[in-house]
């Protein structure tokens, strides 16, 4: 939801800024600054959502994802690699099939709902997009968690520990 509010929000502020005609019979002004609303509704809702099903996990014992953007998508080439190998084997195996599979449909020119109806031929492009994005990162963040939680504990730096000798 958080995406979506985003990606919601973008388009209502890019026809605010670049529309200067009507959009569907509808003033311009009226149409983005109604998806600039929605989106940071959606958005918001959407961090709220997120919140609260972490914290379920959380209270249920369940493996939450780590990182930030960056970091998990410095990890996707080592989760494929180690999937691929079979060192990781969480993710289950149709899963990277799935992305290929969405990734293909992304790039083809056929599509389910041909991109010349309005606004319905775009959705179905977004959706796929959304899962792709929501899907690759939580499969990085948990591959990440994982990662983390196998390295040597550390002991904090900065202090010397002392024996009183």
């Amino acid at each position: 939801m958080v995406y979506v509010g985003g990606v919601l929000g973008l388009i209502g502020l890019l026809t605010l800024l670049f529309r200067d005609g009507d959009v569907v019979g509808l003033p311009a002004v009226g149409v983005g600054a109604g998806l600039l609303v929605i989106g940071v509704g959606v958005g918001v809702l959407g961090v709220l959502r997120r919140r609260a099903v972490r914290r379920r996990k959380i209270a249920r014992g369940e493996p939450v994802p780590v990182g930030n953007v960056f970091e998990r998508a410095r990890a996707l080439p080592g989760l494929l690699r180690d999937v691929r190998r079979g060192a990781y084997t969480d993710l289950p195996r149709n899963r990277t099939f799935l992305w290929l599979l969405a990734l293909v449909y992304l790039i083809s020119p056929i599509d389910i709902l041909p991109d010349l109806l309005p606004i319905i031929g775009v959705t179905d492009d977004a959706g796929v997009f959304m899962w792709l994005l929501t899907s690759v990162s939580t499969a990085t963040g948990l591959y990440l968690r994982k990662q983390r939680e196998q390295l040597p504990q550390q002991p904090p730096t900065g202090r010397r520990s002392t024996d009183g000798g």
